[in-house]
């Protein structure tokens, strides 16, 4: 048996998965806040208490995000791009998936795969907080609307009003003028989710957009934003159980690979 680790120090949360050989065994979810170390030491016990294993019991943990430098606890880091599609090429290998769109606390990517689930081509904005997470969070605070609430408050929206810009600074701006003009908060909040699906469609078509698109990260698990998404493209679109842990299980099955091939790994 193979245990490995993976850990994604974002800079919202920080994500922990344990896999043992190819099955998620624990994971862990915490808020990075000022210690990107002490987050992954508490994401990385949440997930050991899931697995009921210890930390001597891990072979090898690799890290990702922009964080990975900072943890003690990893053998190797590795980019965010390689383990979001290492980790959406698992999950993928299920669901035939092509294009990957995935909405981080403070960045967006979005990535092609070819008919193997691997890397083709992708995309990625870090420049500004256009369309991420925090964009979304920063909104809800203007709006004064808890962040997990967004989405269904956006299902009930009758005249979704337009965004237009994704500019954080200007949407924070206008969001404030629409709520002084007497906008409904859930017709403001469809026209966010809107504005950020068309932003990042226009990213996806610069790689190709081709079905099956899996939609990851923390936003993922807003079904708004999900809507969104899918009445832009015209198609479905496909989220797992758990979005915000892809990377970090991508990040662990390339430790897993890392120490097999290394002749370490047991029978």
């Amino acid at each position: 048996m193979t245990i490995t680790g993976g850990v994604d120090i974002g800079s919202t949360y920080t994500k922990v998965v344990v896999l043992k050989d190819d099955i998620v065994a624990g994971y862990g979810i915490q808020p990075t806040g000022a210690s990107s170390e002490g987050a992954a030491q508490a994401a990385m016990k949440d997930a050991l208490a899931m697995s009921g294993l210890s930390l001597d019991d891990i072979q090898y943990i690799v890290s990702t995000g922009y964080g990975r430098r900072v943890t003690s606890l990893s053998n190797e880091t590795i980019s965010e791009i390689s383990a979001n599609g290492r980790g959406s090429k698992w999950i993928g290998e299920k669901q035939d998936i092509r294009t990957i769109i995935d909405i981080g606390g403070q960045d967006t990517k979005v990535i092609a795969l070819d008919d193997n689930l691997d890397i083709l081509d992708f995309r990625m904005n870090d420049k500004c907080a256009a369309g991420t997470g925090r964009f979304l969070e920063v909104l809800a605070n203007e709006l004064k609307v808890p962040l997990d609430d967004m989405g269904g408050l956006s299902l009930n929206a009758e005249n979704p009003v337009e965004i237009t810009t994704t500019c954080l600074v200007f949407a924070k701006s206008e969001v404030a003028s629409l709520i002084a003009k007497g906008a409904k908060k859930e017709d403001i909040i469809a026209g966010i989710h809107i504005a950020i699906a068309r932003r990042l469609i226009v990213m996806a078509k610069k790689v190709g957009i081709r079905e099956v698109v899996f939609f990851d990260g923390g936003p993922a698990r807003n079904i708004g934003m999900r809507k969104a998404f899918e009445d832009e493209l015209g198609m479905k679109i496909y989220v797992t159980e758990h979005p915000q842990i892809v990377t970090a299980t991508g990040a662990a099955l390339i430790a897993k690979e890392t120490f097999e091939s290394k002749g370490a790994g047991s029978a």
